[in-house]
């Protein structure tokens, strides 16, 4: 297949693309004052990405309420037995954007042009700084082959700032081990990144930006200090959470709040897991064509020629 027939027919095209080809973006149980008012409770929708079934919460809509992140995917869970094919999305390019995978269960191989190849596995957190271009596969690891198992986790693409979408391509991977987590008797949080509390990530970032896993207990509050000028958004895994006036937040539901205030305030009757996120909106224009994220039609353009010419490296041999 040609390489434009490829980034035009490619499954991964649905990841920033939903209508058009080319996208331009510009209870009272709480009384505080600075608590967070909501935007808007969004349904994951359930889609296909090669041979994976995912929840996407969001791709390329609602950035003024999300950026510095462009899409929320959740993969799986998936139960798969020993010996069974890997679920597999096949080597494809990045350009101006961050894809970011973190694994809830089962395990992850990564394989890319910058000659990484690498098995991931639960609670560790892999970032694919796509730069100028670069191409990557990602499938269901070793593991789960030998042994079976779940396959369960999320890709989120965090956005690149303008000045840096055409800086060199890197990859790195973040173990479990060397995360800060925060455990209280109602509650539990990993920092993934950013800083919560007395908890830092070690990882850099190229625009400032938080992203926790948390766990609450029955019967449990917890109050978030978010920097009122920063978007925030909570995407529920299981369980429910009662949010601010008492609305309610059901399992593969998104909520985003609104910016101004810096408190979110959370319940939990029967416990809850979630993923909470933000940081500094990018106050850029967006144009995303499949799963090249720039500022300009031009930029775009360039993409395409340049992964046609092979400068982001070849597919075939990624995928071997």
């Amino acid at each position: 297949m040609k390489r434009r027939a490829f980034i035009k027919g490619s499954a991964i095209l649905g990841m920033s693309i939903t209508a058009s080809p080319l996208l331009v973006a510009n209870s009272g149980m709480y009384h505080a004052d600075s608590k967070r008012k909501i935007y808007r409770i969004l349904n994951a929708d359930r889609v296909n990405v090669g041979t994976l079934p995912v929840l996407r919460a969001f791709a390329g809509n609602h950035l003024d309420h999300v950026s510095p992140f462009v899409l929320f995917d959740e993969f799986g869970p998936v139960a798969m037995d020993a010996g069974t094919d890997p679920l597999r999305v096949d080597a494809h390019p990045h350009a101006g954007v961050t894809p970011t995978t973190y694994f809830l269960e089962g395990t992850g191989h990564h394989k890319d042009s910058l000659n990484y190849d690498f098995q991931i596995g639960k609670g560790d957190f892999m970032m694919f700084n796509s730069g100028r271009g670069a191409i990557h596969m990602e499938e269901s690891g070793q593991k789960l082959y030998d042994e079976g198992g779940k396959y369960h986790g999320f890709q989120i693409w965090l956005n690149t700032p303008s000045k840096y979408k055409f800086d060199a391509p890197s990859t790195s991977v973040h173990r479990l081990e060397h995360m800060d987590t925060i455990e209280t008797k109602d509650y539990s949080i990993k920092v993934v990144l950013g800083e919560l509390f007395d908890a830092k990530s070690k990882i850099e970032l190229l625009t400032p930006a938080f992203y926790y896993h948390v766990k609450m207990n029955d019967d449990s509050r917890l109050d978030i200090p978010t920097n009122a000028s920063h978007n925030a958004f909570i995407y529920l895994i299981n369980g429910k959470l009662e949010l601010e006036g008492g609305r309610e937040l059901k399992e593969n539901q998104v909520v985003l709040y609104q910016r101004g205030e810096n408190l979110i305030n959370l319940y939990a009757e029967c416990g809850a897991e979630f993923l909470v996120l933000g940081g500094q909106p990018l106050q850029e224009v967006v144009y995303s064509y499949g799963p090249f994220v720039m500022n300009t039609e031009e930029q775009i353009r360039q993409c395409i020629q340049d992964y046609n010419a092979g400068k982001m490296g070849n597919p075939e041999l990624v995928n071997r």
